[in-house]
């Protein structure tokens, strides 16, 4: 083995005594394999190591300056911080949306509650004045100024028209030989029997005079085949100046027909109105299951009075308080629980367009009636011009009755209006946001 030695251990000396120049031809042996991929990891794990620690240390990265050249690392860390910045901004959306469906929550609940609030109020209103306007003709003054202008015993325009046939009778049919003769004196009085007839008392919806006048004429007609002093010139006459006072009354009848027809109709649509008004009413209470008013042999008016002497606005208030009770947890109302598990709160609320609608319907009923009454106004006004012109009363009498009858129908008016109100009905279904429907 020691030939294979250098010269200078050969003969003992040391190799560290002296340093010696390299042997030439001689290569070095190289390093380990292992110790090279030491020396490639050992960056990268040191950097993933203080990355780590940093992150530990700090649970929401701010912001990370690497001073590396590894560009990798630094797009892995930019990209963390992406993460994280878009995790807050979905936090904030979720939480923002949550909030939002809870106010939404709230505030469908807050119109629900308060349409079917208010529309407890308009349901006792409407039907207060359907009843109200249905009782009305016209008012006692004006039906006992129109009755008595109707009345042929009356001398209102300064005539009656008993009186006024009596003479006609006397004067042209028996040229005033009315107490000559036993056949004249008959004529006489079957003509006051006829006027004085209780057939003619009873009649109110047609015009008396108009009978009165219609069965006179027949009379004289029948008894001037038996009696030649009644000729056809005389009952011509006679009908002439009938037919003056006829007129006025035919005019004034139409006026009173008219009137009464309108006042029925408007009674009927006014009784339909009602009728749908209970539909509704019985619709709604029994969704919030409050007991339903019942039909029974009793008038429709009595029967909703009478409901709502126990269903008032009070109630309902009441019913809104206990529900919110129901649904309170931790001192807070839970809005979307309360709205799921009571659906019929939508149904009742989605309704009430409808009855809106009735009060629409009531109003346009309440107009027509003025309506009626100014046409009513204008036609009896006319027929007093007829009377005038034929010259049945003087024009000072005609004119003070038209003035007293114009201050009579503004009376009726007012009247009328202050008793029904209509600004508070108007005023009430305006607080019913009945076009928010909720679903």
């Amino acid at each position: 083995m020691l030939r294979h030695l250098p010269t200078e251990m050969k003969h003992g000396k040391s190799l560290s005594a002296q340093s010696s120049p390299p042997l030439p031809l001689v290569q070095p042996i190289g390093k380990p394999r292992s110790f090279r991929w030491i020396k490639m990891l050992a960056a990268p794990f040191v950097l993933l190591l203080t990355f780590q620690a940093a992150h530990a240390q700090e649970p929401e990265i701010k912001s990370i300056t690497i001073k590396t050249q590894d560009t990798t690392i630094k797009k892995l860390v930019e990209e963390m911080q992406r993460i994280t910045d878009n995790d807050k901004t979905n936090s904030n959306a979720i939480q923002a949306l949550l909030q939002g469906k809870e106010i939404d929550n709230i505030s469908k609940y807050e119109l629900i509650k308060n349409n079917i609030v208010n529309a407890s109020e308009t349901y006792y209103l409407l039907n207060k004045k359907i009843i109200d306007l249905k009782s009305r003709t016209t008012t006692n003054n004006l039906d006992v100024f129109i009755t008595s202008l109707n009345n042929p015993e009356s001398k209102a325009l300064g005539f009656s028209l008993s009186d006024r046939i009596v003479e006609l009778v006397e004067k042209i049919i028996l040229k005033n030989k009315s107490d000559k003769g036993e056949k004249n004196s008959k004529i006489v009085e079957s003509t006051k029997s006829i006027i004085n007839s209780p057939i003619f008392q009873s009649f109110t919806s047609l015009t008396p005079p108009l009978a009165i006048a219609n069965s006179v004429m027949n009379f004289l007609h029948s008894v001037s085949v038996n009696n030649k002093q009644i000729n056809q010139k005389s009952l011509q006459d006679f009908e002439k100046e009938l037919n003056k006072y006829v007129v006025y009354y035919t005019a004034l009848n139409d006026a009173n027909q008219k009137f009464e027809y309108g006042l029925n109709f408007n009674k009927d649509q006014l009784s339909l109105l009602q009728d749908n008004l209970f539909d509704h009413l019985s619709f709604t209470t029994t969704s919030l299951k409050f007991p339903s008013p019942q039909k029974s042999n009793k008038p429709l008016s009595q029967t909703m009075n009478e409901y709502f002497y126990d269903f008032k606005k009070e109630k309902v208030v009441d019913y809104f308080s206990q529900l919110e009770t129901k649904y309170t947890k931790n001192k807070r109302i839970d809005y979307e629980s309360l709205l799921r598990e009571n659906p019929n709160l939508k149904e009742v609320n989605n309704q009430l367009e409808d009855l809106v609608l009735q009060t629409k319907r009531f109003e346009n009923l309440y107009n027509e009636y003025f309506t009626l009454l100014d046409s009513y106004y204008g036609k009896v006004n006319n027929s007093l011009k007829i009377a005038q012109d034929n010259g049945l009363a003087d024009k000072s009498i005609i004119e003070g009755k038209q003035n007293e009858f114009r201050s009579l129908k503004t009376d009726a008016v007012q009247e009328i209006q202050a008793s029904i109100n209509i600004r508070e009905l108007y005023t009430n279904t305006e607080k019913i946001k009945y076009r928010y429907r909720i679903f």
